[in-house]
């Protein structure tokens, strides 16, 4: 018996170890346990069984309660969701059917929208073309100078995204009109003028349309970048400037003017044509010979000419008078029959050959210098042409043909010292021409004055004397 229900004990003990949790402990369950009284007979045991089989089975139906609320507690919180999944599916076909209609709507409105743009497409792409072209000629325009914020308006215009409205349009129109009235107009107005040294200064310049800009005799240039004006480093020639003075001090009536079409290049070119000087300096060593050789043939023609002038001066005079001058060779010829009338005629003659030789190489005196120089100036012209086309061959040699700056220099120089060699020769040409005609006439007049003396010496049959 005792076998028996120790037995039974043992086997119900697992079974309330089971049911036993944490949290359906009584707090201090297990101070409690500890300090009750161990069983000590079978009989106890048994009561002690029961009374945890009891125990459990409260709490495993309290633990049935709880599970069986929480349960109902989650279907309706599943049915409740279930709801709301029914009503967002609703609501999302709502959504969608209006969505797809919504689509439809917007396609025909894009279509209608389409169809009226229509022709305001074009005209989108004309005032944005218009306006940028507008923009680059204000960048351009001597006229920005007086009138800023131009070319900021046209920009905006050029670069918008949109549609362009009534005022941009009228705006742009404006800025055109501007252009086209101040392009007729001769302004004078007040601005930071850039000299040639660098230094900003105020200055009144006048604005010639947009052709031209003059301050104090000096031609201007309009910088994009800063929007101010620059004098030109080099100005063009001395009868433009004088122009520019003359417009700058005129207050009314029309006044004589360059005018630069092409906005400012025609001017750079002016500007940029080399001066006598610069020619000079293209020539080379061979053009500074040429020079030299023209001023020194030049200088000996002019003298000898002047020389002659004065002696065919003195002859002239010597001719009206019977008394024989030595200022003068025919005053010497004429010396020399009287000092040999005695002589006899063919005597006579041979003397007064003599003092006709005597006088002719004086009279001629140079002019084989002058001849000679004259006759080398085009050969120094020729070889200076070769030299340049050396010099632009080994250009073309070293650097190849891309670029013809490269061959300026040498083309430069072949084309100066032929020109130098052409304007000296063709002077120093000309002077030998006119300085040999007036000494030969002087010795002509020697020659036929001592003939005429022997022929009277001759037909008179005695010593006459001198004319």
């Amino acid at each position: 018996m005792k076998r028996a229900a120790l037995l039974l004990a043992i086997g119900c003990l697992p079974a309330t170890l089971w049911a036993q949790t944490p949290e359906d402990e009584a707090p201090g369950a297990d101070a409690q346990t500890q300090a009750a009284e161990k069983p000590t007979t079978v009989l106890e045991l048994l009561e002690t069984v029961r009374q945890e089989a009891q125990r459990a089975d409260r709490r495993n139906a309290a633990r049935l309660t709880r599970f069986e609320a929480a349960r109902d507690e989650r279907q309706r919180l599943l049915r409740e969701l279930d709801q709301e999944l029914q009503s967002a599916e609703r609501r999302g076909e709502a959504l969608g059917a209006r969505f797809e209609e919504n689509e439809s709507n917007l396609r025909e409105l894009e279509e209608r929208l389409a169809v009226r743009v229509g022709n305001f497409g074009e005209l989108f792409g004309v005032v944005r073309q218009v306006a940028g072209d507008a923009k680059g000629m204000f960048d351009t325009s001597l006229i920005s100078a007086q009138r800023t914020g131009r070319s900021e308006r046209a920009g905006r215009i050029a670069q918008a995204r949109e549609l362009p409205g009534l005022a941009d349009l009228t705006e742009l129109q404006i800025l055109l009109l501007e252009e086209m009235v101040a392009s007729s107009q001769v302004s004078r107005f007040s601005t930071r003028v850039t000299d040639a040294s660098g230094a900003l200064v105020d200055g009144d310049v006048v604005r010639v349309g947009t052709f031209n800009v003059v301050s104090g005799g000096d031609y201007l240039a309009f910088e994009e970048a800063t929007g101010a004006m620059q004098t030109l480093p080099r100005q063009p020639p001395g009868r433009f400037r004088a122009l520019a003075a003359h417009l700058q001090e005129a207050t009314s009536g029309p006044v004589p003017m360059a005018l630069d079409p092409t906005r400012g290049q025609l001017l750079g070119l002016l500007i940029q044509t080399p001066g006598f000087v610069e020619r000079i300096q293209q020539g080379g060593y061979v053009g500074y010979v040429i020079i030299g050789m023209g001023v020194v043939g030049l200088a000996i023609a002019l003298w000898r000419l002047v020389a002659l002038l004065a002696v065919r001066r003195r002859v002239r005079s010597q001719l009206g008078h019977e008394e024989a001058s030595a200022d003068n060779p025919l005053g010497r010829v004429f010396a020399a029959f009287d000092t040999h009338r005695e002589l006899p005629l063919e005597a006579l003659s041979l003397r007064l050959d003599e003092a006709v030789m005597r006088e002719t190489p004086a009279l001629e005196r140079w002019q084989g210098i002058v001849k000679v120089f004259a006759a080398l100036a085009p050969l120094l012209g020729l070889l200076g042409t070769v030299v340049g086309m050396i010099i632009t061959f080994q250009q073309l040699t070293l650097f190849g043909t891309g670029d013809p700056k490269l061959m300026a220099g040498g083309i430069s120089q072949a084309l100066m010292t032929t020109v130098l060699g052409l304007a000296v020769a063709i002077p120093l040409v000309l002077l030998h021409s006119v300085v040999a005609s007036v000494s030969r006439t002087l010795v002509e007049i020697l020659e036929e004055q001592s003939v005429g003396l022997v022929a009277r010496r001759a037909t008179e049959g005695a010593a006459p004397s001198a004319p």
